[in-house]
C-alpha cells in the first residue's frame, strides 16, 4: 500500500484559513493569493480523495472530513514547529528580562512564554509585570529587553525600537445582569496614568454623561473583582475578559488602543528570537476585529 505524504505548506494553509475564517483572509496572512489559496485546497481535498468544505453563508465551514484532516492538521504542525523550535534554541542562550501589561500576564501569553522556555533550554527569562509607565521607564534605564504595552507612548530612548502589532477595541464592561444607573455612572479603573481610563473619562465628557469614580486599583485583578461584585462600569479590551462580565453597549464611543512591543535595538539572539516568537504568537492571538 502506497501512503499519501500530505504537504506541510498545504496544511499549514487549512489550518490559517479556519483561524481567520476565510480563504481572502488566509491568504493576506500568508502573503499569497486567493486563487492561490483555494488551488491549495483542491489539492489536499485531492490527496485525501474527500470534500473538505461545505457551502455555511459567506463563512467557511469544514465537511466531517475536513474536520478529521485540520484536526491532524494542527497536530503535525504543532510537532514540526517545535521540532524546528527546539533545534534552533540548542545554539540560542543567555538572559532575556521582559516587561508586559498585566492583561496579557494574566491570558493566553504565559503558554507562549513556556513553549519558548522548552524549546530555548539555555535562555533564561525573566518577566516583570506592571503597567505601561514603569516598564517604558525600566527599558529606557536598560534594566528590561522587551516590553509590551498598550498605547502610543514613544519609545524611551534612541536605543529602542518600536513594533505596532494591532490597534485593539476598548470596550466598557460590567457584570452580565448589570443595569446603568439614573444618576452618575459608577467607575472602576485604574489610577493615572492610565491610558484607558483617559479614554474613558474623555468619551463621558463629551458624551455629557455624569460619572464618579467607585473604585481605584493598581492592578488588573483588583478592577475584575470590582466589576464582578458589581460596583461599577470599567474599561479595558477583551483579551483577558473573566467569566461573568461582559461587554455593555449603548455607552459613549470609544478609541482604539494600540498594542506596542519595545525592543532594544541592538538584541542579542536570545531577545531577537522571543521577539519574533511574540510577534508570531500576537498575530494569531489577537481578536479578529484587531487592525495591524
Amino acid at each position: 500500500m502506497v501512503l499519501t505524504n500530505l504537504d506541510m505548506d498545504v496544511l499549514r494553509t487549512l489550518a490559517v484559513a479556519m483561524e481567520r475564517g476565510s480563504f481572502a483572509q488566509a491568504a493576506q496572512r500568508l502573503g499569497r493569493s486567493q486563487s492561490a489559496v483555494s488551488l491549495q485546497m483542491r489539492k489536499l481535498e485531492g490527496q485525501v480523495g474527500q470534500t473538505l468544505f461545505r457551502k455555511a453563508g459567506r463563512g467557511l465551514a469544514l465537511t466531517e472530513a475536513g474536520d478529521v484532516v485540520l484536526g491532524y492538521a494542527r497536530r503535525i504542525l504543532e510537532l514540526n514547529d517545535e521540532a524546528v523550535t527546539a533545534v534552533k534554541g540548542l545554539a540560542v542562550e543567555g538572559t532575556v528580562r521582559l516587561g508586559l501589561h498585566q492583561d496579557f500576564a494574566e491570558a493566553w501569553l504565559p503558554s507562549a512564554l513556556a513553549g519558548f522556555a522548552r524549546a530555548h533550554p539555555s535562555v533564561h527569562v525573566s518577566a516583570e509585570v506592571e503597567r505601561n509607565a514603569v516598564l517604558l521607564e525600566r527599558l529606557g534605564q536598560g534594566r528590561l529587553d522587551l516590553v509590551l504595552v498598550f498605547g502610543a507612548a514613544p519609545a524611551p530612548g534612541p536605543c529602542i525600537t518600536t513594533t505596532k502589532i494591532a490597534e485593539l477595541p476598548m470596550g466598557w464592561i460590567a457584570t452580565t445582569d448589570y443595569r446603568r444607573p439614573a444618576d452618575a455612572l459608577p467607575l472602576v479603573l485604574f489610577e493615572a496614568p492610565c491610558v484607558f481610563r483617559d479614554a474613558a473619562l474623555a468619551a463621558l465628557e463629551r458624551a455629557r454623561v455624569p460619572w464618579r469614580l467607585a473604585l481605584t486599583s493598581p492592578s488588573l485583578a483588583g478592577l475584575w473583582a470590582a466589576a464582578g461584585a458589581g460596583l461599577g462600569v470599567t474599561v479595558r479590551t477583551r483579551l483577558s475578559l473573566p467569566r461573568g462580565l461582559t461587554l455593555v453597549d449603548g455607552m459613549p464611543k470609544l478609541p482604539k488602543v494600540p498594542l506596542t512591543l519595545h525592543c532594544v535595538s541592538d538584541p542579542s539572539p536570545a531577545v531577537a528570537r522571543l521577539r519574533d516568537i511574540l510577534l508570531e504568537v500576537l498575530a494569531d492571538g489577537l481578536p479578529n476585529e484587531a487592525s495591524a
